[in-house]
C-alpha cells in the first residue's frame, strides 16, 4: 500500500514538473528589427536558449496587426507588444472596425518604460496646466503616442480643446518640432534622440512634473488611459546627472498571450523569465527593469494570466490589491466584448469613420458605467 502511494506521489510530482517545463521550441512576435522591443525579445530568447535549451524564433513586424495576428491565429506562443495590447482589448483606434473589435488578451509581464510631457524650456510651461493654449505636437496615425499626450494633459485638467494640436506626418518630425519652434511641447520617451537635440538648442528642455502625490491629477489621467503609474526617472535628455524627474510609466514591451494558453505553460514561461534574468538584464540599458517586482505588477495594458499570477504569488510579489486590480480589468474587458456583437449588428451600415466614432462613444459609456 505504501509502495503504491509512494509511486502515485512520484508520478504526480513528475507530471507536475513536466507540465512546468519550457517547450523545446517557441515562436514570439515582436516589433521590427532595430526596435527596443526586438532587441529585448532577442536578449530574452538568447537567455532561454542558454539556460533551458529552448529555441525561439522571433517574427518581427512593423505594424500592430502584424504582431497580433500570429498570436490570435495560434501561430505564435507569445507577443512582445506595446499599447496595441490595450487598444485591442478595448476595440479602440485601429481595432474599432467590424473585423476586429475588443478581444481578450492576457499578460505575463511588462517592463516599465517612462513617458513624459517634454516642453521647450522657453515655452512658459512649468506645470501640465500651463500647456493651455500652447502648441502640442501629435503624430499622424499614431494613437499610441497621441493618447498618452491626451492622458498627460488630463493630469493638468486639460482636454484637446484647451490646446492647439499640431499634427506632424512622422514621429521624427513631431519630436524635432520644438527645436524648430513649430510646437511648444509633446509627449514620448524622455530619451528620444530629438530631445537631446532640443536640450542642446537655444530653447532648452523641461519636463512638467507628474507628481505621484497628486491624486486628482492621476485620477483624471487614468480616465483617459488606465495603464500608467507614477515614475521617478533619472535618465532623460537634458536632465542633469543625479537629478530626478517625475514622469509616468507605461509598459513596453508587454509580453502577452491568449486567455486559453495553459496556466502551466505560462507558469513555466514566467518562471524561466525570472530564473534567466541575470543572463539578459544587461542586454540593453533598461532591461534591468524586467525584474518581476517591477514587471510583474499592475497597472498594465491587459489582465495578468492566471499562470503568471500563480508564480507571482509564490514569489511573494502579487498582493490582494493586485488581485482586485486584475478582477476589475477582466470585468472591463468582458463588458466591452459583450457589447461588441450587438453594437456591430445595430451599426453595420455606417461608414468606416462613423462606425469607429460611434463605437468609441459607446465604449466610453460602458467604461463610465463600470466606475
Amino acid at each position: 500500500m505504501k509502495l503504491i502511494l509512494a509511486a502515485g506521489m512520484s508520478l504526480a510530482f513528475a507530471m507536475s514538473a513536466g507540465a512546468q517545463e519550457l517547450p523545446k521550441t517557441m515562436i514570439w512576435s515582436s516589433y521590427d528589427v532595430g526596435s527596443a522591443g526586438y532587441a529585448e525579445a532577442s536578449a530574452i530568447a538568447d537567455a532561454f536558449g542558454k539556460e533551458f535549451g529552448t529555441r525561439v524564433r522571433i517574427q518581427p513586424s512593423g505594424s500592430s496587426i502584424g504582431r497580433l495576428q500570429p498570436l490570435l491565429q495560434g501561430r505564435a506562443d507569445y507577443a512582445f507588444l506595446a499599447t496595441e495590447a490595450f487598444f485591442l482589448s478595448e476595440g479602440a483606434y485601429d481595432f474599432a472596425t467590424p473585423e476586429w473589435g475588443p478581444q481578450p488578451l492576457r499578460t505575463i509581464a511588462g517592463r516599465p518604460a517612462s513617458t513624459a510631457m517634454a516642453a521647450a524650456a522657453d515655452s512658459g510651461i512649468e506645470t501640465v496646466a500651463d500647456a493651455k493654449g500652447k502648441r502640442i505636437a501629435f503624430v499622424a496615425g499614431n494613437p499610441s503616442i497621441n493618447v498618452k499626450c491626451e492622458a498627460i494633459l488630463a493630469f493638468g485638467g486639460l482636454t484637446l480643446d484647451d490646446v492647439e494640436v499640431v499634427t506632424f506626418p512622422t514621429y521624427a518630425a513631431a519630436m524635432s518640432s520644438m527645436t524648430r519652434n513649430e510646437s511648444d511641447a509633446t509627449c514620448t520617451s524622455p530619451t528620444t534622440s530629438q530631445f537631446y537635440e532640443l536640450a542642446e538648442s537655444p530653447r532648452g528642455i523641461y519636463y512638467p512634473p507628474l507628481e505621484a502625490d497628486n491624486a486628482e491629477g492621476w485620477a483624471q489621467l487614468e480616465k483617459v488611459l488606465p495603464i500608467m503609474s507614477p515614475q521617478s526617472e533619472t535618465v532623460a535628455a537634458g536632465l542633469p546627472e543625479g537629478e530626478t524627474a517625475q514622469m509616468a510609466a507605461y509598459r513596453y514591451p508587454v509580453i502577452a498571450t491568449t486567455p486559453d494558453k495553459s496556466a502551466d505553460d505560462v507558469y513555466a514561461f514566467i518562471k524561466a523569465l525570472d530564473e534567466s534574468y541575470d543572463l539578459y538584464k544587461e542586454g540593453t540599458a533598461t532591461m534591468e527593469r524586467w525584474s518581476l517586482d517591477q514587471a510583474g505588477k499592475p497597472p498594465i495594458d491587459v489582465p495578468f494570466h492566471e499562470g503568471a499570477i500563480r508564480y507571482l504569488k509564490e514569489k511573494g510579489i502579487w498582493t490582494a490589491e493586485d488581485d482586485a486590480w486584475n478582477e476589475k480589468r477582466i470585468a472591463r474587458q468582458d463588458a466591452l466584448i459583450a457589447a461588441w456583437e450587438p453594437f456591430v449588428a445595430e451599426n453595420a451600415g455606417l461608414a468606416e469613420e462613423e462606425f469607429a466614432a460611434a463605437w468609441m462613444a459607446r465604449r466610453a459609456e460602458i467604461v463610465a458605467g463600470l466606475e
